[in-house]
């Protein structure tokens, strides 16, 4: 049998462990080894590189895109995709959406992984379908958690409404690494004995369980695993790639992994991982195994963020007290996944609540979820927080994009004379201020080299 792996250093790995600060010209010679391994697939965009290319490196998202197409041509390259919130924090209107899953297939994109932070099908419908008609490959997605409220049932009953949808494969994402071996082999063998269809399962190695988790992933019948090459594995981060692939062949499955590509690949990082070490930009913090999680079930993107976010502050010290506050706010909005964009929400909400006073003050995020803008909340979302969000007034029961005036056309008139292309104009959709910014930049410097190319042309006359 064949066990199939993505690679996610160039994504998740990057995110979980330095914030999504890995500038492209950092990975770019190792590309082409990259290309050649014998990956699946490797997750290359979408979750925060969008937003970290134009707020922290000064890249272009979509010419990043672009140059990984150009130097990996024969392994196909993924994203993460948040159904309606695209790769923002909000939902945006129905024509963004479709003109963002077109774009991303055009610049380069195989196969996108959809999910719904609340596993609310009815926020993914639009991108699926417009995948779908691109032509690329879509692994739906189901967030994994563990509360009351969430079983093997509701998952299969999630399963079952993704296969509808038209997707070729479903994946279990569990953001936290909270997921047991023991649940991973009933998940994956319910889900495939209830569908019929590829199962991938991601998974952190944040509270230690992530190898086994896998493993017995794979005894279940599960298809592709995402890890990460060593050096950026760990902590936060997937399981190691090699260490995966070892044990797989001893248990006699074939990975098609090339192990001195994979040694070339994790030799080329480790300098890197080094000076992010020195530099504090990888904090040892977030490398370690943290038997707390299983009950905080913080993903390993938002406790590197969490981290960042109190060091800023100069309150480090009060980290657990954070980490003990997650959970109560997430019991009381009724216990959505802590997934992007629900994890820092929650996470943003809980040190509020313990720098502030509990509730004394409430994101706008939260007020929104409260009133039904991200899509149903799993549970029974406090009565407390209830009233004093919404008072008197009832939340949506429709989508909340229904209620969206397309938003694209307006876009682009806005920045005629600006944008070089729809791919300028869905980045301002998604982060108008940091796009505009990086517009400017742009401008600044294409000005700077034309009349730098200008000068030496004089000269040389």
């Amino acid at each position: 049998m064949q066990i199939k792996f993505t690679e996610t250093v160039l994504r998740d790995a990057n995110q979980s462990l330095i914030a999504t600060r890995m500038p492209f010209e950092e990975f770019a010679p190792i590309l082409e080894t990259l290309n050649k391994a014998g990956y699946y697939s490797l997750e290359c965009w979408g979750g925060a590189t969008f937003d970290s290319c134009l707020r922290y490196l000064n890249e272009d998202p979509w010419e990043r895109l672009r140059k990984i197409r150009k130097a990996c041509p024969d392994v196909k390259l993924q994203m993460l995709l948040r159904g309606q919130n695209l790769l923002g924090y909000k939902h945006y209107p129905d024509d963004a959406v479709r003109l963002f899953v077109r774009k991303s297939v055009e610049n380069g994109i195989n196969i996108l992984r959809i999910f719904d932070a609340l596993n609310d099908l009815r926020n993914i419908e639009v991108a699926v379908d417009e995948a779908l008609k691109c032509g690329a490959e879509v692994q739906g997605t189901i967030c994994y958690t563990i509360s009351p409220i969430h079983n093997l049932e509701s998952y299969v009953e999630t399963a079952k409404g993704l296969k509808k949808l038209g997707v070729q494969s479903i994946c279990i994402k569990d953001m936290a690494g909270i997921m047991s071996p023991k649940a991973a082999y009933e998940t994956v063998k319910a889900i495939k004995e209830a569908v019929n269809m590829p199962v991938v399962l991601h998974t952190h190695s944040t509270t230690g369980l992530g190898f086994m988790t896998l493993l017995k992933a794979v005894e279940a019948g599960c298809d592709v695993i995402d890890t990460a090459i060593s050096c950026f594995s760990g902590g936060t981060s997937q399981p190691a790639t090699e260490t995966m692939d070892y044990v797989l062949r001893e248990y006699g499955y074939e990975t098609g992994l090339d192990t001195a590509c994979l040694t070339k690949i994790n030799d080329f990082f480790k300098p890197y991982r080094n000076e992010c070490l020195k530099s504090g930009l990888l904090n040892p913090v977030v490398m370690a195994t943290a038997t707390d999680a299983l009950t905080y079930q913080i993903p390993g993107g938002m406790l590197s963020n969490l981290v960042a976010q109190l060091t800023a502050q100069g309150k480090l010290d009060k980290l657990d007290e954070v980490l003990a506050e997650t959970p109560r706010v997430r019991a009381d909005l009724g216990y959505p996944p802590l997934v992007t964009p629900m994890s820092q929400m929650v996470g943003v909400q809980a040190t509020s609540n313990v720098l502030q006073g509990k509730y004394k003050n409430i994101s706008k995020e939260i007020k929104a979820y409260i009133k039904g803008e991200y899509g149903r909340a799993p549970g029974k979302i406090s009565d407390e927080l209830t009233k004093l969000v919404l008072g008197s007034e009832k939340p949506l029961t429709c989508r909340f994009a229904d209620t969206l005036e397309p938003i694209v056309p307006a876009s682009r008139k806005k920045l005629k004379g600006i944008a070089k292309g729809d791919e300028d104009v869905l980045s301002y959709i998604a982060f108008p201020a940091l796009a505009e910014n990086f517009f400017e930049k742009r401008a600044e410097k294409e000005k700077n080299t034309f009349t730098y190319s200008v000068k030496l042309i004089k000269e040389d006359k």
